[in-house]
Order: C-alpha cells, then sequence, then structure tokens
C-alpha cells in the first residue's frame, strides 16, 4: 500500500480538520523517521491510517473490541482510547496492512506503552507534536524530539498523565507503563530512587 492508497481508504471516513491532522502528522512522523534512522515509508503509512477509526459508531469499534483479541478492559475506559486497537484490527483485516510494527504504532498511538518500538514512538510523538496542536508545554515537547525521541516521548506521557489527573479522569495502565518504562531507561536503567 503506498501513500495515495492509504489517504484514499481513511479520508472518506474522516472530518475534513482530522484528515488535515493526518496529514501534518503523516509530514512529521516522516520527518522524525529520517532524524532517528527509521524506515520512513512504513512510518507515513501508520501515520496516515493511525486516526482510520476515529468517527467509527462507538458500538461497530465495540463489536471489533469483542470479537477480536483486543482487551476487553479498553470499554471501561473512555471512547478515544478505542479507536487505535479497532483500526490496527480492521487495517489488517480488510487492507491487507500486515506489518506488525505498522500495526502496533497504530494500536499504541494514543496511549503509548512500554517497550516501544521506534516506530510507534515516533508515531506517538509526531500526533502529539504536529504543528497543528496548540496547548500548554507542546512546544518544549516539539523542541525536545529535534534531539531526544525518547525524551520527548516521556514529557509527552508526563504531560498526558498529569493532564488526566488534573481532569480527576483515568490514565489507561499503558499510559503509566510507557511512562515507567521511559523514565528507567532515561535514568540508565533505574528508576528515580536510583534502584
Amino acid at each position: 500500500m503506498n501513500r495515495d492508497e492509504a489517504i484514499n481508504i481513511v479520508r472518506p471516513h474522516l472530518k475534513q480538520a482530522r484528515f488535515d491532522h493526518t496529514l501534518r502528522v503523516a509530514d512529521t512522523a516522516i520527518e522524525l523517521a529520517e532524524k532517528n534512522g527509521s524506515p520512513a515509508d512504513k512510518v507515513e503509512l501508520a501515520a496516515i491510517l493511525h486516526d482510520y477509526a476515529k468517527y467509527f459508531p462507538l458500538t461497530d469499534m465495540k463489536r471489533v473490541i469483542k470479537e477480536n483479541e483486543l482487551p476487553e478492559d479498553l470499554l471501561d475506559y473512555h471512547h478515544e482510547l478505542w479507536h487505535g486497537p479497532v483500526a490496527s484490527v480492521i487495517v489488517k483485516r480488510d487492507y491487507g496492512v500486515t506489518d506488525l510494527g505498522i500495526q502496533k504504532a497504530i494500536y499504541y498511538h494514543t496511549t503509548g506503552r512500554a517497550n516501544m518500538s521506534q516506530m510507534e514512538t515516533i508515531l506517538f510523538v509526531a500526533d502529539y507534536i504536529e504543528p497543528g496542536r496548540s496547548f500548554p508545554g507542546v512546544q518544549e515537547v516539539r523542541d525536545t524530539a529535534q534531539v531526544d525521541l525518547d525524551q520527548a516521548a516521556w514529557m509527552a506521557l508526563r504531560n498526558t498523565i498529569l493532564f488526566l489527573v488534573g481532569q480527576h479522569k483515568t490514565v489507561y495502565p499503558d499510559t503509566f507503563y510507557a511512562y515507567n518504562d521511559l523514565t528507567i531507561r532515561l535514568n540508565g536503567g533505574k528508576d528515580i530512587h536510583g534502584q
């Protein structure tokens, strides 16, 4: 599947603003891939497909979660977290996207996870920092992404957790696992207490 084919798949399913976001994420992801020596073509494909299921009816997403090998605890959290895992299933099933790296990047682009691959980290960060995003802390993450991808992902995770906790909202466990994993890795294999 090439860029044009992927665009033709997602465009009918996205509002114009979300489609524009998708193209900005793709451009940002390509830039980060080239900077970090990751395969830009695969990263671009994951980026174009990442929000494919964003506006699917909730009943359809629930059905995909229940009928496939997706964690049912997703249903206990805000539906904003569903579209990545659901899209990862659908692009494989309906469009033959069998590359596991692309599937996982799509799956985890919202929550992150422990031991993210470089492609997963690139899409996670690109989705957070694309030029259309404007919220407190995003510029600091953008600047950091130019020099240290893992540090940028860590900052995005920290900001997300602090925001959700500040709003008295739940945080999906994978987001905590991603944060803890990067905290330990960025501290030379030790947690902040030196253990």
